[in-house]
């Protein structure tokens, strides 16, 4: 038996020397009710992986700080990267039957069943981009259990984890739900750890053998990079029209404005209220100035702007929304977005930096990314400032010839004009596709640059007025 184990260990270990190889990133969860056995098993195979790209997570009951983020947010901070491996203790079943029976943000989630959907639609994204996720379930014997709580309780050095187990679930109520989980997703593994050996034998097996196919799907992926544009593409989704501000309206207004997103970030932080604020349009439309013109007179503790730029190697090693999650803002914050996760359906498909599987699906895993934050209360506002493309070419040529604005420009900015149809479509599908009742588009034209700030900065604030005090008009 021992013999067995030894060979079946070193068979996962050479497995996953080659996922880490060939970039195939792998979650194990390991769920079980206290004392079944699930620590002993998980470090067992701990011990015999690589611990340079191995991490082991435990959940535990959120702490006060961690209240302040999204029910996901511990899970996408800490995602394993291409070619690494975590093993988490316990996952986010727990955390959601946790959350459901201590009433954890009554308030915010009246129904838990919502996060039961945003779980399916983490894993559900996570293994279209070929995250290997392997769930266990580890059963005992209930008379060996009471053993192992024993001898828990015996040793000096252990007997703290005996009040831990008092501080969990019921057990009946987490089988319970365990059990229609495991009946609802045929993927688990249910170990019984009553015979030690047997157990560690079935979970080596059943490593293997989804290690050895997630290899062989990898080695046969085809890429295909595609864009899939139409060469008579029309739409009038960027057409719409509005009135000039006047000069000496405009600066009545913007102060006005100004001084009531001061307000309103001040109720929205009492409210503990998160606000994302996201900026998609054709280069040179004033996105900077906008972003500019919101946080002028906000207190600057109470937001953050995030520059988006290509990835770095590291965020390429990632799920393409990680760099992402890891920015959204705690309660009571605003964070706004300087381009964002739209660049997949954007940038990368035009230029071909995308599959055509990962910008295809990539809106529906948008929408539902979008929808794990706006659940927990957020509000969501996405802008796309749109430009005359002969106003686009002033605005470039007046960046070229003056020295203050010479580095708004770049290369890639003229590269971009010359694809100015393809940037048309992809944007045109994009709103069409996630212009969503949670996380809406507007469609800002932007030729003037007085009026897209006025628009902006009213279309935040009545939103806002709608969601702190039912305010309908502005």
């Amino acid at each position: 038996m021992a013999k067995k184990i030894e060979a079946l260990a070193l068979k996962t270990a050479e497995l996953t020397r080659r996922t880490h190889e060939l970039g195939i990133p792998v979650m194990l969860l390991f769920e079980g009710v206290p004392a079944s056995g699930k620590t002993r098993l998980s470090n067992e195979l701990l011990l015999n992986l690589d611990a340079k790209y191995t991490q082991f997570i435990a959940t535990q009951s959120p702490k006060q700080d961690d209240l302040r983020y999204q029910f996901l947010q511990k899970y996408w901070n800490t995602l394993p990267k291409k070619g690494d491996i975590n093993i988490y203790f316990r996952s986010w079943y727990s955390h959601y039957l946790d959350y459901r029976e201590n009433k954890i943000k009554h308030a915010k989630y009246k129904n838990y069943d919502v996060l039961k959907q945003q779980i399916s639609s983490f894993e559900n994204m996570l293994k279209r981009d070929h995250y290997e996720i392997i769930k266990f379930f580890i059963e005992i014997n209930e008379e060996k259990r009471q053993e192992h709580i024993q001898q828990t309780k015996d040793n000096p050095l252990t007997r703290w984890k005996v009040q831990e187990y008092s501080n969990v679930l019921s057990t009946d109520i987490y089988l319970k739900d365990m059990r229609q989980f495991i009946k609802n997703d045929k993927a688990w593994e249910i170990i019984d750890y009553t015979e030690r050996e047997k157990a560690i034998e079935t979970m080596y097996e059943h490593i293997i053998k989804r290690l050895e196919t997630a290899i062989e799907k990898h080695e046969q992926k085809e890429e295909q990079r595609d864009g899939k544009f139409h060469s008579n593409f029309k739409t009038h989704l960027f057409d719409r029209k509005v009135d000039k501000v006047k000069k000496d309206e405009y600066k009545q207004l913007i102060e006005e404005l100004q001084n009531r997103m001061r307000e309103i970030q001040f109720a929205l932080y009492d409210r503990k209220i998160p606000l994302i604020l996201v900026f998609e349009g054709m280069d040179a439309a004033g996105k900077g100035g906008n972003i500019k013109r919101i946080r002028e007179k906000l207190d600057p503790t109470g937001y953050r702007v995030n520059g988006i730029s290509a990835p770095t190697d590291v965020e390429l090693k990632h799920h393409y929304l990680w760099r992402f999650a890891k920015e959204m803002p705690r309660t009571g914050h605003i964070e706004l977005f300087d381009r964002s996760w739209y660049g997949r359906v954007l940038v990368e498909r035009v230029e071909g930096f995308a599959t055509i599987d990962e910008w295809q699906r990539a809106y529906d895993e948008i929408n539902a990314f979008e929808k794990m934050w706006t659940d927990e209360g957020a509000i969501i506002l996405k802008f796309f400032l749109t430009l005359d493309k002969e106003e686009q070419l002033k605005r470039f040529k007046d960046r070229q010839e003056n020295v203050n604005k010479q580095w708004k420009i770049t290369d890639e900015d003229w590269r971009n004009r010359e694809k100015w149809d393809l940037y048309v479509e992809s944007s045109h599908d994009m709103i069409e596709k996630t212009n969503t009742s949670y996380a809406p588009w507007l469609v800002v034209p932007a030729d003037h640059k007085k009026t897209s700030r006025i628009e902006i900065l009213k279309y935040i604030i009545r939103n806002c007025e709608k969601v702190l005090w039912g305010v309908k008009d502005y």
